[in-house]
C-alpha cells in the first residue's frame, strides 16, 4: 500500500483499478487485517471468467503493475465480540474472498468457536484457496463442505447441486447458537437465507453480501 498502511475490518472491500483507468470496481479483501500487517500486502480475488459482461481489468495486471486503490468500504464485517459460539461461512464462487479474511481473523483469536464452511462453485477446479481450507480441515480447525453445480467430470466425488436445505441440514449443528455469513450471487444469498431461517437460525444472526455478474 505504498507509504500508507491500510486499516480495515475483516470482510471489507476496496475500490481498485489498473492505474490509468478511471473506473474503479469493488473487490473484497481476501486476507485478514492480521495477515496484511504481517506481509504489508492486501489480497483480492479476481474472476477470469470471459463470460462476464464487464471483465475485470485487474486480470490484465502483471507483477509490478501500478494499481489505484481506495477504501476500505463496506459493512459486511465480522463483529468484534460475537455472542454465538458457532460460525457458519457460506460462499458462492468468488464470495469466498471476504469469508477467507474473516476465517483467518477468527482462527487467530483467543476464543475458538466451532466453524463450518459451505462452499459452492460451478466446477471442481474453481474453488479458490481450497488447499488452505483443506489444510484447516485436516488440522481440525474447520468443518468444510463443498458442492459443484455444473461439473460433469467423473473425477469429482463430492456433493453436487446448488446449495440448498439438505446442505445446510448437514452443517447446522445448533442453529440458535450459530452466526452465519453468506456471500455470493443474489440467488444463492436469497435461497441460503430462506433455508437458514427455516432450519431455525434467527434472521438477526444472518449477515449477507451479494454481487451481480
Amino acid at each position: 500500500m505504498g507509504d500508507h498502511a491500510l486499516e480495515f475490518l475483516p470482510g471489507q472491500a476496496v475500490m481498485a483499478a489498473v492505474h490509468g483507468y478511471d473506473e474503479r470496481r469493488p473487490y473484497s479483501i481476501a486476507c485478514s487485517p492480521e495477515r496484511t500487517a504481517e506481509t504489508g500486502c492486501i489480497q483480492v480475488l479476481v474472476s477470469l471468467d470471459p463470460a462476464m459482461r464487464q471483465p475485470s481489468r485487474l486480470a490484465e495486471a502483471s507483477v509490478g503493475s501500478l494499481l489505484d486503490v481506495e477504501g476500505p468500504l463496506g459493512t459486511f464485517t465480522f463483529p468484534e465480540d460475537p455472542q454465538q459460539d458457532r460460525i457458519l461461512f457460506v460462499a458462492g464462487g468468488t464470495g469466498i474472498a471476504p469469508l477467507r479474511a474473516m476465517l483467518d481473523h477468527v482462527l487467530r483469536r483467543g476464543d475458538k468457536p466451532a466453524i463450518s464452511v459451505l462452499y459452492s462453485a460451478r466446477r471442481s477446479d474453481e474453488f479458490a484457496f481450497i488447499d488452505e481450507l483443506r489444510g484447516h480441515e485436516r488440522a481440525g480447525r474447520i468443518e468444510l463442505h463443498q458442492t459443484v453445480t455444473r461439473d460433469e467430470s467423473t473425477t469429482w466425488e463430492g456433493r453436487r447441486g446448488r446449495i440448498g436445505r439438505d446442505h445446510f441440514a448437514a452443517v447446522l449443528h445448533d442453529p440458535q447458537r450459530t452466526l452465519a455469513f453468506v456471500c455470493g450471487p443474489p440467488l444463492l444469498v436469497t435461497e441460503s437465507v430462506a433455508a437458514l431461517v427455516s432450519l431455525g437460525v434467527p434472521d438477526t444472526q444472518i449477515r449477507t453480501e451479494q454481487w451481480g455478474r
